[in-house]
């Protein structure tokens, strides 16, 4: 997997894109969730893994159900054939260029060899866990490898978090489907997982720098007292690389409100803009465009035929995809 996960919009909290592009990006992790749900609860009765961790590696792998591998092969948690794979594979780049990943008949073959593949015995400690305990989980899937994005267990908090999928970890429960941007989940039981001081200290960050995404990218907002050691020492990328990927200059120092991305930009907006053009607002500069949708400066200019001394002005329409 790579270092940063393939895309997913991550957070409920879009307040920087507009309205119609957030609502309809929060209906497809609800509407993931209302289809799936029923299948991780199955997979947590039979396998004992906590059906909110199920839905948000899933959520997080697939886009919901949106990604390539998901719609071409059933793959909803990217794994890949590995050994002791028979099966069809369908190619694509990762990692490696023209990685084997599996392909399945079905969403529930991939669901159940999801579970499967987690009764690996370099999981076995989680199953010590209380399937109620969704952050040991997060948090002991990434000690256990199963991702090396640095920020893989709060991704997966997160998404657990914003939309309340601990509450299928306990069939008992009503089911809430009402959106909220803000948590109320109470602390999870942490038993059994030992975190280290940089693991504690990356509780503390994330807890005030949302991972959010965009165009199959994550970012955070650079918040007050920021620097750019601490930024990279906390996200795990490198000082030189948040430059680049953030199209900043050596002596860039970080600013409130600035977005980081954590990975390349790509060079056009997510195909749900094809066809939806941005109409410039008062303020707005190229780059902030750029960083709003996640893509490339370089790129904006050239899907717009644009001159690098151009100046968008209020009212002007730019081409995203």
């Amino acid at each position: 997997m790579k270092r940063i996960l393939l895309f997913l919009i991550f957070n409920l909290q879009f307040s920087i894109f507009n309205l119609t592009h957030a609502q309809r990006t929060n209906q497809a992790y609800w509407d993931y969730i209302e289809r799936y749900r029923d299948m991780a609860q199955d997979q947590m009765r039979r396998h004992k893994i906590p059906a909110s961790i199920t839905l948000a590696q899933g959520l997080l792998e697939s886009g919901a159900g949106r990604s390539d591998l998901a719609v071409k092969a059933n793959n909803h948690f990217g794994i890949k054939v590995g050994v002791g794979w028979n099966g069809p594979y369908v190619i694509k780049s990762d990692d490696n260029p023209n990685d084997r990943f599996r392909k399945y008949n079905s969403v529930a073959e991939s669901y159940e060899d999801h579970s499967q593949f987690l009764m690996k015995p370099r999981y076995a400690s989680l199953f010590q866990l209380s399937p109620t305990d969704y952050k040991g989980w997060a948090y002991g899937l990434k000690q256990c490898g199963y991702a090396t994005s640095p920020t893989y267990a709060q991704q997966l908090i997160t998404i657990i978090e914003n939309y309340g999928l601990h509450q299928y970890d306990s069939s008992s429960k009503k089911f809430t489907h009402t959106p909220s941007n803000t948590s109320t989940v109470p602390a999870a039981n942490t038993q059994g997982v030992v975190l280290s001081s940089r693991e504690q200290a990356e509780q503390v960050f994330f807890s005030t720098h949302p991972v959010y995404a965009c165009n199959r990218n994550y970012y955070i907002i650079v918040q007050p007292g920021d620097n750019l050691p601490t930024l990279s020492l906390m996200t795990g990328v490198s000082k030189r690389k948040l430059r680049r990927y953030n199209e900043r200059p050596k002596d860039y120092v970080p600013q409130p409100g600035d977005i980081l991305y954590l990975q390349k930009k790509r060079s056009h907006a997510d195909k749900s803009m094809k066809g939806i053009p941005h109409l410039v607002q008062a303020g707005e500069s190229m780059y902030s465009i750029a960083q709003r949708y996640g893509i490339r400066l370089e790129s904006l200019y050239k899907l717009n035929s644009l001159e690098p001394d151009y100046v968008p002005q209020p009212g002007h329409m730019l081409r995203l995809y």
